[in-house]
Order: C-alpha cells, then structure tokens, then sequence
C-alpha cells in the first residue's frame, strides 16, 4: 500500500507540509535573537515614551516604564526652537550628499572595475588607505581649505568635502566587478556610448548597491555630528542633531524635550531605511552565494 507521500508524488498532488524540527541549538538561536532585538530596541522605546513624560517623570528612580500621565508639553518646548529649520538643513544636506556620493562613487567604481589604464591600481589603493583613516586626521586642513575658499558656514562646506567617500567608491568597485564583460562589450558592437551604456546597462545592474550605500550614506551624514559642528557657526545652519544638542543646559537639562527632539531625528533614519530595504538587503546578501 503506497504512502500518502508517495501517491502525492506520483500523482503531481500537493506535498504534505515538513514539521519543523526545533534542536536545543535553534532554540538558543532563537533566544539569542529575541533577547538581542529587545535589547537594541529598547533605547528606542525609551526615548518614545520619554518624549511624552514630565520632567520630574523622565528622571525619577525607580523610572516609569510607561507614560501614565502622557503630556505633550515636550513637544511644545521643542518647536519654540527653529525645528523645522534644522530639519530643512538636515535633510537638504544628508539628501544632496547621497545623490551625489551615489553618482561619483558608480562612476569611479565603474571606471576601477572595467577600464584598463596606467595607475588604475595605485589609484584604488588609495581609496583603500584613504579608509584607514580617520575623519579627526584629516580636519584641521580641510577646515583651513575651506576657511580659504569662504565656505565655512555654508551648504557647500557641509555637502562638497563628503561627496569623494573612499569607501562608496570601494562598495561600487567590488560590484562593479560583478557585471559580465559580455555585456559590455556586446553593447558596444550594437554601438552604444559609454553615457548610454552606463546609464541603461551598468547602473540597474547596481541597483542594490546603490541601495546599500544609500541608506549608509544618509545615515552617516544625518549623524554627522561632529563635522558639522566644526563647519557651522551660527543658529540657522544648525542640523537637527546639532540644534537638539544645544538644548542641554549648563546647570539644568529638561531631558523630556532632549527625548522629543531625539524621537523626531530618528524617524527619517528609519523611513529612509523601510524605503530601502530591499535593496539594501539585496546589496549585502550579493555574492554570499554562487550563481
């Protein structure tokens, strides 16, 4: 007498469904990631429910896990400050570096992958050393560079030192090498520009890495804290992180509207990530698997 397994294989019927087999080791695992998720998730909840407690409320030992008296006098104090100003300027800054480092880092990872010419391997490795360093190293003279040009306290001393990463331009060449040279030079018998070619083969190619390093770049520009501090000057070039930072007091800190504001400064984190997260899992998975 034949099996249920077996008459649903020879028959093309459905197969019956696998129970799932919990081992001691998938149980620790699983554990083991539940515990680490609640762990980084709770710095978050904390600053959301915080956003919404008094003052005395924010700081009291033992603390008040969740607002029983939720007030929206935080969020008061914190648009009597140019929020919405310090918000323009974090997103113009963090939006504009990201489509431009997406731009010159495809082209220059394009170019070191697939051109052949004198130098091209000095050249990366350049890039690789330039990622050894330090922001910190290489301040004081760009800060100088730029007191000489006049753009200190400017968009384009904030956007333009950012656009040349090493590191995108290190991302986009390791992907770059992905692409078939087949392909390539196929379109240039069909008698294809390189602008064309680039634009139409090369780039939906690199679609998740430039998903990748988009969401690394805005990222790291929205939480570039302190290059903005050392090229800004007055109130209304504040970033969001910068201009919250300057809601600490001296002698007396109202944590309530610190916890407001660092609530409001996470979001478009996490919105740009939801936008990109197909992409940016599609980037890091790339090649963890032979083809």
């Amino acid at each position: 007498m034949s099996s249920p397994l077996q008459v649903g294989l020879s028959t093309g019927g459905p197969r019956p469904k696998r129970l799932r087999k919990w081992t001691v080791g998938s149980v620790l695992s699983n554990t083991l990631l539940i515990f680490l998720t609640i762990f980084f998730i709770f710095p978050f909840y904390w600053i959301i429910t915080g956003a919404f407690k008094r003052q005395t409320v924010a700081t009291q030992i033992p603390p008040e896990w969740f607002p029983l008296q939720p007030t929206l006098q935080n969020w008061e104090e914190l648009f009597k400050n140019p929020v919405w100003r310090w918000t323009f300027n974090s997103f113009f800054i963090s939006f504009v570096e990201m489509i431009a480092i997406c731009l010159v880092a495809s082209l220059a990872g394009y170019v070191l992958a697939k051109k052949v010419f004198p130098g091209r391997k000095i050249i990366f490795t350049m890039f690789v050393a330039a990622m050894a360093l330090p922001k910190q190293v290489i301040l004081v003279p760009l800060f100088t560079m730029l007191a000489d040009f006049g753009w200190v306290n400017t968009y384009r001393g904030l956007i333009i030192p950012a656009i040349g990463w090493p590191f995108g331009v290190f991302l986009m060449k390791q992907f770059s090498q992905t692409i078939p040279s087949e392909v390539l030079e196929a379109s240039k018998i069909d008698g294809c520009s390189e602008v064309r070619m680039f634009s139409t083969i090369v780039l939906p190619l690199l679609t998740p890495a430039l998903g990748a390093l988009a969401i690394f770049t805005f990222i790291g520009s929205w939480n570039d804290y302190f290059s903005q501090l050392i090229m800004t000057r007055s109130t209304p070039m504040m970033t969001l992180p910068l201009g919250i930072a300057t809601l600490q007091g001296e002698f007396t800190t109202n944590y309530g509207v610190i916890m407001a504001g660092a609530a409001l400064a996470s979001l478009p984190m996490i919105a740009i990530f939801l936008l990109f997260q197909k992409a940016f899992t599609q980037g890091i998975t790339m090649g963890a698997v032979k083809g």
